[in-house]
């Protein structure tokens, strides 16, 4: 009978007391679930001393063959303004001349025929020091210029020429010989605005005692027969200025071939006979 009233006892009860845990647990189910979704995230590695660094690369130049190597060298030795940049100009000598012309020879003479080029000392006037101005330079290298062009009669030649450059360069000295010529008729002998047939024209009509002008002017009128050289007393060549690039007649390639091409229509003969007197101002 007690043990009845035992078990009726527990059945009544409340609800209370088998109810699940209070919500504390839940909270601290909760907070485990969240320390095990954490867990589960990855770290990022830390850094360590031993991690590698990334290296550069460098690109290797490619090595400079002989054949762009000569050209560079090449191009470097024909820059005057970095050797005129470390010396002062020198005045040009006969001797730069004369080896100018062996130089240029020397790959299509013989040995005797290069000998037989050589020029006598005698046709060369003295030099200009880069102390004189034109007129000035003229006067001591052709002191009897006076009775020289009084005598002077013939057509289609000249008494005197200066070889220059350009034509611009041929006009600044036919102004700087004003102190010098006197009288005497000055003739441009270059291309720029005057073809070769009104110079032609011009020579067998007058009397022309000095003519400045190109090479390649002169050498065109002596071979179409409108400039006879015979009568030729003094050939002056312009040979110590430079132009805006520093640059002198006998270094621009064009001009000098054809102050070769001019002497041997006939100068190289005078100058052998000593009838020509060969100047460098």
């Amino acid at each position: 009978m007690a043990d009845d009233l035992g078990d009726l006892w527990w059945e009544n009860q409340p609800a209370a007391a088998s109810s699940p845990e209070p919500s504390g647990g839940e909270e601290e189910g909760d907070t485990e679930l969240m320390q095990q979704d954490t867990a589960s995230v990855p770290e990022p590695p830390k850094e360590t001393k031993q991690t590698k660094q990334p290296t550069e690369c460098f690109l290797r130049k490619p090595k400079e063959t002989k054949e762009e190597a000569r050209k560079t060298k090449k191009w470097k030795k024909r820059k005057i303004s970095d050797i005129l940049a470390k010396s002062e100009p020198k005045p040009g000598t006969p001797g730069d001349l004369q080896k100018l012309i062996k130089d240029h020879y020397s790959g299509s003479r013989s040995i005797v025929e290069l000998e037989e080029l050589n020029l006598p000392d005698s046709c060369f006037l003295k030099a200009n020091d880069l102390t004189h101005s034109l007129s000035s330079y003229l006067k001591e290298i052709c002191p009897k210029w006076v009775k020289l062009r009084k005598t002077h009669n013939e057509k289609k030649s000249v008494l005197m020429l200066i070889i220059c450059s350009s034509a611009i360069r041929a006009l600044e000295l036919i102004r700087s010989l004003t102190a010098f010529k006197g009288d005497a008729k000055v003739m441009k002998l270059f291309a720029k605005h005057i073809k070769v047939q009104e110079q032609v024209n011009l020579l067998e009509k007058r009397v022309i005692h000095l003519g400045v002008g190109t090479p390649g002017r002169i050498k065109q009128l002596v071979k179409q027969d409108g400039l006879n050289l015979n009568p030729l007393k003094f050939l002056v060549f312009d040979w110590n200025w430079r132009d805006q690039k520093l640059r002198r007649m006998m270094d621009i390639p064009e001009i000098k071939k054809e102050v070769f091409e001019l002497l041997e229509v006939g100068v190289l003969d005078l100058c052998k006979s000593e009838s020509l007197k060969l100047g460098l101002f």
